[in-house]
């Protein structure tokens, strides 16, 4: 099995409801996402695949949708207030935990056709969590992208 890596920055707000910690208030991380892509056997030019390919499918998405946004849970109260400054803002049905933004970033690298096996997401230079799922036993998360200014 051969694999590969590819390392993409990108800066992002959120805040977590319903928790006791200073992340339940909007803050920042200048986040690092790794996707990791796996294949039995190397393509004609002895690739898994290109990176160049990875920064296309994920990296471009990862700049138009994640980078500058506010990631919000979609119970999160301040939503109405961002809507009405135009500010940029996503909704996911789920807490935007370094977990689950990494999921976010696996289901969307998968949906791409990416041979990815796993995500990780670096919140902070000594802080990760990463996403691999177990076989078919794992729904997407549900996001709403709400258009704002970039």
């Amino acid at each position: 099995m051969f694999r590969v890596t590819k390392e993409i920055h990108f800066c992002y707000g959120h805040r977590l409801l319903d928790y006791a910690g200073k992340c339940r208030h909007l803050h920042g991380h200048n986040g690092k996402a790794v996707i990791a892509v796996e294949a039995p056997a190397l393509d004609r030019l002895g690739m898994v695949v290109d990176f160049g390919e990875v920064k296309r499918l994920v990296g471009r998405w990862i700049d138009d949708t994640l980078d500058h946004t506010m990631l919000l849970h979609r119970d999160d109260p301040i939503i109405p207030e961002l809507r009405k400054a135009g500010e940029r803002y996503i909704e996911l049905d789920v807490n935007p935990t370094a977990e689950n933004i990494a999921r976010l970033i696996f289901d969307h690298a998968a949906g791409a056709g990416l041979p990815v096996v796993e995500v990780t997401l670096w919140e902070t230079e000594n802080s990760f969590a990463t996403y691999r799922p177990e076989r078919g036993t794992d729904k997407p998360i549900t996001m709403r992208e709400v258009a704002g200014s970039k």
